[in-house]
């Protein structure tokens, strides 16, 4: 069986593929490792003092909201955090997701249930039950 590939063209691939493992070896040695939720939760709350846990939380509207594995933390000033435990499944904040919730209280409380939607696709992506709010203060 004859080859039509000149023997130049062949090592130029073999040359192509090895480059292109290289690169994938350097891309992937460029990767920050990834930190924990506890890590991430330590590192926003530095700093910060925990409170008394509250079965409410009757602020107006927190400043932000985000999510660390399954903790959301709602930002009141840059001296305010509420921290809620809740019990999974509204992790997609952190990539962006809108959390939207039940109250039946005038506030959010603890056993309220909350669902995370992909908003421009209006799909549903999880839900959870809040739990007690801890303010940690600076």
């Amino acid at each position: 069986m004859r080859s039509f590939l000149p023997k130049s063209g062949v090592a130029a691939g073999i040359a192509v593929l090895a480059g292109i493992a290289a690169t994938a070896a350097l891309a992937g040695s460029d990767r920050k490792p990834v930190e924990s939720p506890q890590v991430k939760f330590d590192k926003a709350v530095a700093g910060l003092t925990p409170g008394k846990p509250m079965t409410c939380l009757r602020e107006r509207t927190p400043t932000s909201l985000t999510a660390i594995g399954n903790k959301l933390l709602y930002r009141a000033s840059a001296k305010l955090i509420y921290v809620n435990e809740t019990t999974g499944g509204c992790e997609n904040v952190a990539r962006g997701d809108t959390l939207i919730t039940k109250s039946y209280g005038g506030g959010l409380c603890r056993g309220d249930i909350a669902q995370t939607v992909d908003l421009p696709a209006r799909i549903p992506t999880g839900s959870c039950a809040l739990g007690d709010f801890t303010p940690y203060r600076r």
